[in-house]
């Protein structure tokens, strides 16, 4: 169940179920100034408002109503909203009702009937600071539980992605002391030079993850021309050697603003996979880069005729340490990374992909 921020101006929402008109009257009338107040005379009522009102923190039920005690009411909304606070309101005080409503309805107090103001006021209060209490506790679960899985993915890819190197390293190592060709030897330093760019790879992806998670935000003037010249050196050498056409197209209308770091990863991880994953039996093999800026608005698109991604994958390619494919083995840092740079820069990225045809990320950056 999603949490929203709480707002500190608004005034705490409580809902009153009763089968007495009278009382529900009463009640809205003493505390409608201080609280906003919900009354339902029957369940149903009081499902529907729950439903509509999601933000309600705190409910009072009446323990006898036809059709349905409090407990039990309490009893079925325990899972649907498990987060307002439950009061019941009882003139009957008999020991097996309290242990009903404890066992079955999980309630936070009773205030007897007749009640007084004081004494609904001073169980809102208290019903409140439970409910931020158990809202903040549930926002940190929740935390806590992604932090877990991460940590799980992070301790098998470690293991993966850094033993997998270092093992071939070793493996060549042992098989240069039995060589005395030259030329054999050049061979083995070059599957050691692979693994070691591998493993320098993973490193400067974690280095980018953490800086992602960590870091704050830099605002300067971004010239794209700047941002893309800077890699375009880098990938023009790698487009030669694979025979990949390597175009860029911008067209920058005003100022932008943003944070120069998490851009540039932006525009590095895609090209990266564009070039990385191109289909090496195609004989026209290309990489395309498109910014538009107008509006304050950057428009980004990295197009490449590619192996392309299964459609079942598409949404899962931003996941931590997620592989779409076998043939080039990744870091699974890569678009996880595009993803938390964008949530950084309140920016949304699209994907259109077919498969052994190419792919097309369409990427959308406000200026700050």
């Amino acid at each position: 169940m999603s949490i929203n921020p709480i707002k500190v101006a608004e005034k705490v929402k409580v809902l009153y179920v009763d089968d007495e008109p009278d009382n529900l009257l009463g009640f809205k009338a003493s505390l409608r100034l201080d609280y906003q107040i919900f009354t339902a005379e029957d369940v149903p009522r009081a499902l529907v408002i729950l439903e509509d009102n999601p933000e309600i923190r705190v409910i009072f039920s009446d323990q006898r109503m036809p059709g349905k005690t409090g407990v039990d009411f309490f009893e079925e909304i325990r899972r649907s909203y498990p987060l307002p606070i439950r009061i019941m309101l009882t003139a009957y005080t008999d020991v097996e009702s309290i242990i009903a409503a404890i066992n079955k309805g999980n309630i936070f107090r009773f205030v007897k009937k007749p009640w007084t103001e004081a004494e609904i006021i001073g169980a809102i209060d208290e019903a409140n600071k439970f409910y931020l209490a158990n809202s903040m506790l549930s926002v940190k679960n929740v935390e806590l539980q992604k932090a877990y899985d991460e940590l799980n993915k992070f301790a098998y890819s470690v293991s993966h992605d850094i033993r997998g190197p270092l093992s071939g390293i070793l493996g060549a190592i042992d098989l240069a002391n039995e060589i005395d060709d030259v030329a054999e030897m050049k061979e083995m330093l070059f599957l050691m030079k692979k693994s070691v760019k591998k493993m320098d790879a993973y490193v400067l992806s974690m280095h980018d993850y953490y800086s992602l998670q960590r870091g704050e935000l830099k605002i300067t003037e971004i010239d794209f021309k700047k941002v893309i010249g800077e890699l375009k050196s880098i990938y023009s050498v790698l487009a030669k050697v694979n025979g990949v056409a390597f175009n860029i197209s911008i067209n920058q209308d005003g100022v932008f603003r943003s944070d120069y770091a998490p851009l540039r990863l932006i525009f590095n991880n895609l090209l990266s996979n564009a070039f990385k994953y191109q289909d090496r039996d195609s004989k026209n093999k290309s990489v395309e880069v498109i910014v538009e800026v107008a509006k304050s608005v950057a428009t980004i698109y990295v197009k490449d005729t590619g192996i392309g991604i299964l459609g079942s994958h598409v949404g899962e390619i931003f996941n931590l340490f997620y592989r779409s494919n076998s043939l080039e083995v990744g870091s699974g840092f890569g678009l996880y990374n595009v993803k938390s740079a964008l949530i950084k820069l309140n920016g949304q990225i699209e994907v259109q992909s077919v498969l052994h045809q190419g792919t097309t990320f369409k990427v959308t950056i406000p200026s700050i």
